[in-house]
């Protein structure tokens, strides 16, 4: 509530940045500016990583950036070194002229519609996440219905996706990324949560990079509890619990 009544809401997001130490994968201090710091002549993620500057306009996709940025710190900053080491590569500070290739292209899905889907390590979630992956959306949504909250819990963390839910239909669907936790995950507070979270999918970009592979469609409104009428029907639609397509 503080933030959204705040005048100057991009103030209050650098006093939250400086007051966390968020900062970039150099070490530089995080702050949010105006989308016109931004030179012509160089690409947003390149911008970030040489100055920790955030160029971020009046409107809702950046200000979703802009907490998750303070939300997932380590996770953003991991992204943001994938992106600047991918540009380095190309020889260009631009990301005009050259082809994005498949890193900037998946780190980019991700950075703008990911979810993390969280499961107690074991066997017991296993058959859920099966479930998701073959897009055996009955099995996973109506039948394993209670491992939600239970087992396994969504975490969303794509600015775009969280902007299209402002407004929310049917199809959204995120690009999701399985997270296994330890037992002890699911009886932490929230903000211990999303702090093992951060630093877990941060060690795991740094060590297993970005993939499209890595992830598997989830259509959000189909998580148990986070829609109204959740019933046979609503999961039979197949425009947006789709099988999956044969290989």
């Amino acid at each position: 509530m503080q933030l959204v009544q705040a005048p100057d809401w991009q103030q209050l997001l650098n006093q939250l940045a400086t007051a966390a130490a968020i900062h970039n994968p150099r070490g530089l201090p995080i702050s949010f500016v105006p989308q016109t710091a931004l030179p012509e002549t160089m690409a947003y993620e390149a911008f970030i990583s040489d100055t920790g500057l955030v160029p971020t306009r009046e409107n809702l996709h950046d200000f979703f950036n802009a907490l998750i940025w303070l939300s997932f710190p380590a996770t953003k900053a991991r992204l943001n070194a994938l992106q600047a080491a991918e540009l380095a590569k190309a020889g260009t500070l631009s990301g005009s002229g050259k082809p994005r290739g498949a890193t900037r292209d998946a780190v980019t899905i991700f950075d703008e519609n990911a979810a993390l889907l969280v499961v107690r390590e074991g066997a017991t979630a296993q058959p859920l996440v099966a479930a998701l992956r073959g897009h055996q959306w009955q099995s996973a949504f109506v039948q394993q219905r209670a491992l939600f909250g239970n087992e396994a819990e969504v975490w969303l963390f794509g600015h775009a996706l969280i902007e299209k839910l402002v407004r929310p239909y049917k199809a959204i669907t995120a690009h999701t990324l399985v997270v296994s936790a330890p037992d002890d995950f699911f009886s932490w507070s929230d903000a211990v949560k999303r702090n093992w979270i951060d630093e877990h999918v941060a060690t795991l970009l740094a060590t297993e990079g970005c993939s499209i592979g890595q992830l598997t469609p989830l259509p959000v409104l189909g998580v148990p509890g986070w829609a109204e009428n959740q019933d046979d029907e609503f999961y039979a639609d197949t425009s947006v619990f789709r099988p999956k397509r044969a290989v």
